[in-house]
């Protein structure tokens, strides 16, 4: 696994999280969710939005297994993290969010107009998606740290 490999290059480092640390984490989920819907936003910034409530999820499952992310790059190992862990179908999930990143990049430091509706409904769509599964591994391997 990828994971002892990116410890051992310290791209993550352990981490023992806590009920309360994946409590706010989905509850910030819950809000960028909401938020990413909200129509008198830039079409950018509710992209944003809704590209972060993604990586939350995937910070929750990354947490949840004992490691977190230390220095540069810290999106895409969280990201690749997430994929290795969930495995099953993670693969394209992980794909799809990394082009997001790249788009995410740009929409903050380089230009606007970068979102399209579609891509945002998308985005949206995929979050809630990617949330169910995520919460149903939780459930499965790591009740114990539920809300």
């Amino acid at each position: 696994m990828k994971l002892k490999k990116w410890v051992t290059e310290r791209h993550l480092r352990p981490h023992q999280t806590t009920k309360a640390e994946i409590s706010n984490l989905l509850a910030i989920v819950e809000r960028d969710s909401r938020d990413a819907m909200v129509s008198e936003l830039s079409i950018d910034a509710r992209f944003v939005t809704a590209y972060n409530a993604a990586l939350k999820l995937c910070t929750v499952v990354l947490y949840a297994s004992g490691y977190r992310t230390s220095g540069a790059g810290a999106h895409f190992y969280t990201i690749e993290a997430m994929s290795e862990i969930l495995m099953e179908g993670a693969r394209k999930d992980a794909d799809y969010l990394d082009a997001c990143r790249t788009q995410r990049n740009h929409a903050e430091y380089d230009f606007v107009d970068v979102a399209s509706d579609e891509e945002v409904e998308e985005l949206i769509q995929f979050v809630g998606e990617l949330k169910a599964r995520v919460l149903t591994w939780m459930e499965k391997n790591h009740n114990d740290l539920m809300p």
